[in-house]
């Protein structure tokens, strides 16, 4: 005949020990769920990693934004002097009575 018992442990994990007629004995312990407390712990932190470089790569994209517009705008002024120049000249050179 077989006996059984389970012992539960303070830090929560169980051992249940089976003693069969033929003198084996079988011995389950079971865990304490601590590894399942790490693996959350990992994932948080993968999380949080992840989400870090997504705003890193965001705030990048928004300076790099506005350094392209910012001298699309000064090459925008510049061709506007330069046309203002242009036509200036051309008035002058119309009218050489100065």
């Amino acid at each position: 005949m077989a006996t059984e018992r389970v012992t539960e442990r303070p830090d929560g994990s169980t051992e249940r020990v089976v003693e069969r007629d033929g003198g084996t004995t079988y011995v389950d312990r079971g865990g304490s769920g601590l590894g399942g407390v790490i693996i959350g712990i990992a994932v948080l932190a993968l999380v949080a990693i992840v989400a870090f470089f997504l705003m890193t790569q965001s705030r990048n994209d928004t300076a790099r934004t506005s350094a392209v517009t910012g001298a699309a705008s000064s090459v925008a002024n510049s061709a506007s002097r330069a046309a203002d120049s242009v036509g200036n000249a051309a008035g002058n050179a119309a009218n050489p009575s100065k």
